[in-house]
């Protein structure tokens, strides 16, 4: 950038004032919004939600399986269709004209037979009970699914905020470096400054224009992303989000007590998706041992047998069919390979609660951590910086205080409010992820 140097004909209390004012300017916290946008989709992490919820491929998918599931329920008690046998004895009418004949009264006799199969007691009510578990897992994998898709749009959603906070924060402070060139420019004129500190003002606005040149590339990429989760058009514009959401349900991470995180874990425990399909394949297993212990008991058919000569049923027959269970010992491995099953299933139930559990604590612990990080930038770091900011301009325009020094308060207050962003955004993450364990809302 070439510098235009001048000097100006104000006074030199001119000079001061517009530092004063550069000072109000520079202290002023970034905004992450200009104007609540609640309608538009890119405000809220919530209208994103409802956006995906409605339109998500996947969650339709997995939904339409679970709706398919519920539809194996009634056909698993169901009984076996019956069976109609029709034979037809003496089809050629041996000694009776010997007309072939396919007509049952036309024919020497017909014998019908009318077959039902009747599982053992008990049987259609486990087979039910094995469909019903292998619904309720199919619904909890979906429901596992957009809880998946949730933390991931709410994640993104506070990488939204921070890119849009940090990027506003650029913009506010190429602004004021311009303001602070002028007042440089002012010192310069009146024989107070040096044109070094004109030179720096623009070498530090040309560095926070390339800062800019790569926030808004990585929020182009990042819109791509969230337009990816929520299944739009890759190039689909995305509105300026509102600010980050407080913590509901979790109190400041100072006062959160053990009691508290036992809560999470329990709440984890009867909640989370995962957990409920691991104890829904548990629930089958059980039912499928208990099934095939069972099949011990042989099935029955019945079945009922009229005879027709002519135009006439003549003759009644009865029969009773039964499957003798003499192969023992392959029941007795099919037992013991239902123990097996359901055995393996409660582990996968203890193994995926661990999981859970070791996940909630971390991410209880690194919302701690972000939660103490944002109190200390709040309380303490920001007003610090702003103070020195405040003192190194004072010290500035009394000629105490060179400009280097003035460039180094700026960027420490900067820096502080960039903190800050990263912060908030890490607790918007880290509450996704216990969402997600925890398995709703806090």
């Amino acid at each position: 950038m070439t510098a235009h140097f001048f000097r100006p004909t104000w006074p030199l209390p001119a000079c001061q004032v517009m530092a004063s004012a550069l000072a109000l300017a520079l202290m002023s916290p970034a905004t992450t919004h200009a104007q609540p946008q609640l309608e538009a989709l890119g405000a809220t992490a919530q209208g994103l939600l409802d956006h995906a919820l409605r339109n998500s491929p996947d969650i339709r998918a997995m939904r339409a399986e679970a709706a398919a599931a519920a539809q194996r329920v009634e056909p698993a008690a169901a009984l076996p269709d019956p069976v109609v046998r029709v034979e037809l004895m003496n089809a050629n009418n041996y000694g009776n004209g010997n007309t072939p004949s396919l007509l049952p009264w036309r024919v020497g006799e017909t014998k019908y037979t009318f077959m039902q199969s009747l599982p053992a007691w008990g049987k259609r009510e486990l087979r039910r009970d094995v469909a019903s578990s292998e619904t309720r897992q199919a619904d909890a994998r979906a429901d596992a699914s957009w809880d998946e898709l949730a933390a991931r749009i709410k994640s993104a959603f506070a990488d939204h905020q921070r890119l849009f906070g940090s990027e506003k924060l650029a913009h506010e402070v190429v602004d004021l470096m311009r303001r602070l060139e002028q007042v440089a420019l002012a010192r310069y004129g009146s024989g107070l400054g040096t044109q070094q500190d004109v030179i720096r003002a623009q070498l530090e606005q040309t560095a926070l224009q390339s800062e800019l040149i790569t926030l808004q590339g990585e929020r182009r990429q990042l819109a791509a992303r969230i337009n990816a989760l929520l299944a739009r058009e890759l190039s689909a514009p995305l509105a300026d989000p509102l600010p980050p959401r407080a913590a509901p349900g979790v109190q400041a991470l100072t006062t959160l007590t053990t009691a508290d995180a036992l809560t999470l874990a329990d709440r984890a425990r009867s909640r989370n998706p995962l957990i409920a399909a691991e104890l829904a394949r548990v629930a089958a297993a059980r039912s499928s041992r208990e099934l095939a212990q069972r099949n011990r008991y042989p099935d029955v058919l019945l079945g009922v047998l009229p005879s027709q000569m002519g135009s006439r049923l003549t003759t009644w027959g009865v029969m009773v069919e039964v499957n003798i269970p003499l192969q023992q010992g392959a029941r007795r491995s099919q037992e013991r390979e239902a123990d097996l099953v359901v055995s393996a299933a409660q582990a996968r139930v203890d193994a995926m609660t661990q999981q859970l559990l070791g996940e909630l604590g971390m991410g209880l612990a690194g919302l701690d951590s972000a939660r103490r990080v944002e109190a200390l930038l709040t309380t303490q770091l920001l007003p610090q910086s702003q103070l020195g900011l405040q003192s190194a301009l004072s010290a500035y325009e009394s000629g105490k205080a060179d400009f280097a020094t003035v460039l180094e308060a700026q960027r420490q207050l900067r820096r502080a409010r960039q903190d800050l962003l990263k912060a908030q955004a890490e607790v918007q993450n880290r509450l996704a992820e216990i969402e997600r364990i925890v398995g709703e809302e806090l």
